[in-house]
């Protein structure tokens, strides 16, 4: 077979090409080597060859030589695996770091290690009787007053308390909803997201349609998917396009039904991963990869709403353990025909293994019981907000009823000491209401001297101030210390889970820096093979002019 007398010179041409395509992709790495998102990008290439056997006619002793290289497509250096792990590794630091803030804020309140709190109070309370056992002094208004003030401090710090854990309460919702707030929460930021997911998935796909590979806008989308999984557990799944067009050049699954078209670009679909009611693990479709529908206008992604626990009305700050977060599936996703149920995530709904959206949820309502929740699956595992407060609301109640029972004795239901001071009355007193009963505060109720011994009232209050039957064998002074005790122990675990997780999260983002991430001394490198290559294509192409030269001048002649 005689030679094409050309066909050396489009080697050398692909040659110099594809290596000026790798010095330019070379130089778009290094000027984006301290962009956010950025993923490293290369140039895939396979030889050229025949693709059909050789002629018939030709010589048997000929060899086959290829005709160059070919540039098949520009492409990312990513590997989705690590993705996947950093996702789901996101997902758990987010929980725990979001536990963390709550519990920080909750430390402001109740951690007395370094001020002097309730605990001390009740000491101060303990000490003035103590100076009062001398029967002189227990009528003496010096004292008394001193003794009222010791027991305003006490309901003072309860009232302070209780403010503070509310507030903590509401900021904690704020993070959730954004109601209030200058900020967006939880919930806006869920939706932001999944919105331009859905714009993306859209733009990205008309690009690859036309041709255009759109790297940097699957940057971006890989960003966002980073940022969603800090909220969510979110799962990633790409696929063909379900529609065809009638000329046969379809993808098959290995059932042999249709799946897509040949070469048509992958859609990305969105999926949220939860654990339903009845503890099994579901997914929810939250981007519908870039369908919009028959009519062309349904959108693409779902959405998240905040609803009280009817499923019907608004949340409300006002009561923010009283929360229920609705999620919509994408409009236009159709499962096995009919559109999949929207989920509620509650006490006693959907769950997730992660996320801040879900360290939220349960710092506002769960318990801290220990016990399966009636209604679910899922154990009431976390002390959040309603626990601490409801325990200063024991202490306080519990506290006022011993002052008021002593003080009434057998014979009196008047006398007491302590109330509800929305009311002036004994019944419902929390930590937020307790204070001093108005009779005690205008002098129409003092310390009673009733008794044997007109000390007998003071003997029993620093008696009932020592007692340990009435809180779960530990004095009131013991009680605080102990829920203080607790909020420290809670904070420390999830302090060390946070680090040992996010040691994880960094070590597995690491790993990805090193695969996607733009390496300096790996692209210089790069770039003088790739200089070298573009210089032996340019002497191959000198070489061959030469030679078609010596063929054309001296051949014949």
């Amino acid at each position: 077979m005689v030679r094409a007398t050309f066909s050396g010179f489009n080697t050398a041409l692909s040659a110099l090409q594809a290596n000026q395509k790798r010095l330019d992709i070379t130089g778009q790495n290094l000027s984006n080597m301290n962009t956010a998102g950025y993923t490293r990008q290369q140039l895939e290439v396979s030889s050229l060859n025949y693709t059909n056997p050789v002629s018939h006619y030709s010589n048997g002793n000929e060899t086959a030589v290829g005709f160059g290289v070919s540039m098949d497509r520009v492409s990312q250096i990513r590997d989705p695996y690590l993705d996947i792990q950093y996702r789901s590794q996101s997902a758990d630091c987010s929980y725990t770091n979001r536990l963390q803030t709550a519990l920080n804020s909750l430390s402001k309140v109740l951690d007395e290690t370094t001020i002097s709190g309730i605990r001390q109070a009740f000491d101060d309370i303990q000490s003035t009787l103590t100076s009062m056992q001398d029967p002189a002094k227990v009528s003496d208004p010096i004292y008394e007053s001193e003794l009222r003030t010791k027991m305003q401090s006490v309901c003072n710090l309860f009232n302070q308390a209780s403010r503070q854990i509310s507030q903590a309460e509401q900021n904690e919702f704020q993070r959730l909803t954004g109601e209030g707030s200058s900020e967006q929460g939880d919930v806006q930021k869920i939706n932001d997201i999944l919105r331009q997911i859905g714009d993306l998935n859209v733009q990205i796909k008309r690009n690859q349609v036309a041709g255009h590979p759109s790297l940097e806008l699957q940057d971006e989308r890989n960003l966002l998917l980073d940022e969603l999984s800090g909220y969510i557990p979110v799962e990633t799944r790409y696929y063909k396009d379900d529609t065809h067009s009638g000329n046969n050049a379809y993808d098959y699954d290995a059932n042999g039904a249709v799946i897509g078209k040949k070469d048509w670009p992958d859609d990305l679909e969105v999926s949220m991963n939860y654990i339903d009611a009845q503890g099994k693990s579901q997914k929810l479709i939250l981007v519908n990869g870039s369908d919009l529908g028959a009519d062309g206008l349904t959108k693409n992604y779902g959405q998240l709403s905040v609803l009280k626990g009817d499923h019907q009305t608004a949340a409300s700050v006002s009561d923010p353990a009283n929360i229920s977060i609705k999620f919509e599936k994408a409009p236009s996703y159709q499962g096995n025909g009919q559109a999949a149920a929207d989920v509620y995530a509650e006490l006693k709904g959907i769950h997730f293994e992660g996320g801040s959206l879900q360290a939220s949820l349960d710092m506002l309502q769960k318990t801290g019981t220990g016990n399966v929740i009636n209604g679910s699956t899922a154990v009431d595992d976390v002390r959040g907000y309603q626990y601490y407060s409801g325990k200063l609301d024991q202490l306080a109640s519990t506290f006022a009823k011993s002052m008021n029972d002593i003080n009434n004795g057998k014979n009196h239901t008047d006398k007491n000491l302590l109330s509800n001071s929305t009311d002036d009355s004994t019944t419902g007193i929390t930590a937020g209401n307790i204070g001093i009963s108005k009779g005690w505060t205008s002098g129409t109720i003092h310390i009673s001297t009733d008794g044997t011994n007109r000390t007998d009232t003071i003997l029993d209050m620093i008696a009932a101030m020592k007692d340990t039957k009435k809180l779960n064998g530990k004095t009131f002074a013991d009680y605080m210390n102990n829920l203080s005790t607790q909020l420290a122990s809670d904070s420390s675990s999830n302090q060390t889970a946070l680090k040992t997780g996010t040691t994880v999260l960094n070590s597995i983002q690491d790993s990805r820096d090193s695969l996607s991430g733009v390496s300096l001394d790996e692209e210089a490198t790069n770039m003088m093979a790739y200089v070298s290559a573009y210089n032996a294509a340019s002497r191959l192409m000198t070489a061959l002019d030469e030679v078609l030269n010596t063929l054309i001048s001296n051949t014949g002649a």
